[in-house]
This record gives C-alpha cells, structure tokens and sequence, in this order.
C-alpha cells in the first residue's frame, strides 16, 4: 500500500521456476478503481519486473490511455522506480532477517534478479549485497563472503582471484572432483541466465575471472608459478601426440588439438579440456542472436597426453621401439629440409617482398610442401601404428565417455572391449 507520492496498493510475487521454464512477460494486471486497464505494464514496471505475476491497482492512472502515454506519465515514472524499490528492499529484508528462508528460494528467485542486474545499473547496485552465489556442496555464500573464502587458495600469479565453475554437476564430477582434491571451491551456475552474469561479474568484481572447472588441467586452471621442468624431448612429445591426435574421432562441428604435458603420476592419463573463451562465446550465442555466428563454430577441445602417467609411458616406449625404423628416414629428411628453410629465411631476411627473387619464393614454397609432404607421410606411419594398439583404443575411448562424447559404434567397441578385458 502507497499513499504518497501517489496512490498504489498491489501484490506481486516471483512465480516457481521450473528447469524448463518459458519466461513469460505480461502476467502483471494494471487496475484503475478495480476496473481493468491493461495487462502490458512496461513503463509502469520496470522491464525486469515484468517476469514477476501480480496486480496492481491506482486511481492516478487514467483508465483510457496508450502505452506511450503510460511510458512518458511522471507519475507512471515515480510508479516505476518505487515498485523496483520495494522490491529490492523486500528482498533484502527476507535476506537480512530469514537467511534460511531465502536460500531454499534462491534458485527461484536468481532469474529474476539476474536480469534485473544485467538490465539496471541501479538495480545492481541494490542487489548485489544480498545476491548469492551456490556452491558444488549447496553452500551459499553472498559475493564478499565468497570472495573472502577463496581469495587466498585462488589467486594466480597474476594477482586475479580466479572463481572455478561447473555448469553440469554430474556431467563434470570427475573435473570438480579433481579441483576439490587441490583444496577449491568450485561454484555452481546451472541458471538459465548465469552465463550471462559471467561477464558482468568479471567487470563488477576486483581483480577476478570466472574459469570453468574443465576448460583445462587442474595443474593450469590456477597457474600460481612457471612450471616448465619435466617436459620429455622434443621428438617423443611429437611421436606421443602423433599417436593420439590420428585416433581420435571424426565428430561433426569438432577439431581436436593434442598437446603431452608432464602432470604427474597421479593425473589421469588423458584428459580433454575446452577452451574458456570460445564455450562461453558458444553459450552466449544461444541468448544473444547477434552472436550466432559463435554457435556455428566448430568446438575446439584439447586432449592432454599426462606423459608422466605409467600408461603413456608404456604406449611411448612402445610407439618409439615399433615405429623407429620408419620413422628414421622420414625425420632426417624433414631435418634437412627444415634446415633448407631455414637457409632461405636467412638469406631472405630484411627484405621486402618485392626484392625477394622469384627463384627463392619458388624454392621456399617447394620446400614447405616437401616439408608438409614428409609430416604427413610420418603420421601414416604413426597412424597405421596406433590403429592396432588396444591401449590408445581404451584411454581414447575413457576420455571421450568421461565427457559424454563416446557414442553409437564406438561406445559398443568400448563395451565390447572392456568385456574381453574382464
């Protein structure tokens, strides 16, 4: 009930929200006197709100009017800017003097409050003192305090205090699991709107970003120091991603890339991560047509060989031992080739192109095809190998059921193998 600056009296509510909830807008009725005026309230209330159901009644509305009367009425205006009021600060006092209460609320509440700081600076700045953030373990937490809980365990070495997410809890388990072993709290946004908070958040709080608990190694997600000790030798990392690059499957709208990096023993043998940036782009694009193009992007995921692992290790020896007569040849020739490249560079340097000779571009492009021509001669031999080596089959396989990828023929080999291993 208002009686100044104006005349209001009104109930409106946040209605449950379920996982496959349609947002609907235009649930709030606008009475005069109790007679009805229109059930489209933008401008009486603000566009957030508009999610909310309810009623509304005042006597200085006047009953036949257009919606850009309503939109440009001061009266309409001050309407506006109290409700947006009342309810942050209904809101809060819920918050304030029932915490319990408005956390068992929390996730049907978020949507709203979500696009109500996505959509108003000022309603930010109401809201973010008693807006929440959930947990892995269903813990809240308000954002200064969840700031204050992690700040010490998670910051990189660039000073950011790196917030760890996972969007699907049991679809990502094995990755929270491994963050919660390194002694990290790993946050929850499965909301329909969380990723788009996630940019927001990164302007809002200090010195912070927000990295999903799979888009790499555990090792990197929270890099706090330069680690480069233990790398194997160049020409076995080349032989180990070779392996596993030309196993992989031919999935639509996907590119792998593989990398070896020691991690030691204790990290699984082959883990497959995804780029930070271009998920999230990916995911944006679902709630931001102008972002489509995003969504047409092939997904870029990474696997990483743990060449530390006892695993690889065996399939590296095993690769080297069976593949080192083939390859002998065909890694001197790229050698020299290389070193012919290398030739033509140098005496190509501090030129400009136009003072390059024909007969030297002629050359360096040749050589570049002989070059490429060797590689993909060595990955022949490299691929013919790993075809027939069951181990790679079954770490392959592991990694892509892990993350739901291992699908239709290949997951019966996968059960089939896994069997005749019994």
């Amino acid at each position: 009930n208002v009686d100044y600056p104006f005349h209001l009296t009104g109930v409106l509510y946040f209605p449950k929200v379920k996982s496959n909830f349609d947002i609907q807008k235009n649930k709030i009725q606008l009475y005069c006197n109790q007679v009805f005026v229109t059930d489209s309230v933008e401008g009486v209330v603000p566009e957030f709100l508009t999610l909310l159901h309810g009623v509304l009644d005042s006597p200085d509305i006047p009953l036949n009017v257009s919606r850009s009367y309503l939109q440009g009425d001061p009266n309409v205006k001050k309407i506006a800017a109290y409700i947006s009021k009342k309810v942050s600060d209904r809101l809060k006092g819920i918050f304030t003097g029932d915490r319990p209460t408005f956390e068992q609320k929390w996730d049907d509440l978020k949507i709203f409050l979500h696009f109500g700081m996505l959509s108003e600076q000022d309603f930010y700045d109401k809201a973010n003192s008693y807006c929440l953030l959930k947990d892995t373990d269903g813990k809240f937490y308000t954002y200064e305090e969840y700031r204050n809980l992690v700040k010490d365990a998670q910051t990189d070495k660039q000073g950011q205090v790196v917030y760890l997410y996972a969007q699907d809890k049991e679809g990502q388990f094995p990755y929270i699991e491994a963050a919660q072993a390194k002694g990290y709290s790993v946050l929850l946004l499965d909301g329909q709107l969380d990723t788009a908070m996630l940019s927001l958040w990164e302007q809002k709080f200090e010195k912070c970003r927000f990295t999903r608990v799979d888009s790499d190694v555990i090792d990197r997600l929270i890099q706090k120091e330069d680690t480069t000790a233990g790398a194997i030798e160049a020409g076995k990392q080349e032989l180990i991603e070779a392996v596993f690059k030309t196993q992989m499957p031919s999935l639509d709208k996907t590119e792998w890339h593989v990398e070896a990096q020691p991690l030691g023993v204790a990290t699984q043998p082959l883990t497959l991560t995804q780029s930070e940036y271009m998920r999230r782009m990916k995911d944006m694009s679902r709630l931001q047509p102008g972002m489509a193009f995003y969504g047409e992007m092939p997904d870029m995921l990474n696997v990483v060989v743990n060449t530390d692992h006892p695993l690889i290790q065996r399939v590296l020896a095993q690769a080297d031992a069976a593949t080192a007569e083939q390859l002998g040849p065909i890694n001197a020739e790229i050698a020299g080739l290389s070193a012919r490249r290398d030739a033509i560079d140098q005496q190509n340097a501090g030129k400009k192109y136009d003072e390059i000779t024909q007969e030297s571009r002629d050359d360096l492009r040749k050589t570049e095809e002989d070059i490429n021509a060797q590689r993909q001669q060595k990955e022949q031999v490299v691929g013919a190998y790993a075809q027939g080596d069951t181990t790679v089959a079954q770490l392959v396989r592991l990694a892509l059921l892990q993350n739901g990828l291992l699908r239709g023929e290949a997951l019966a080999q996968f059960i089939r193998q896994s069997i005749e291993l019994l």
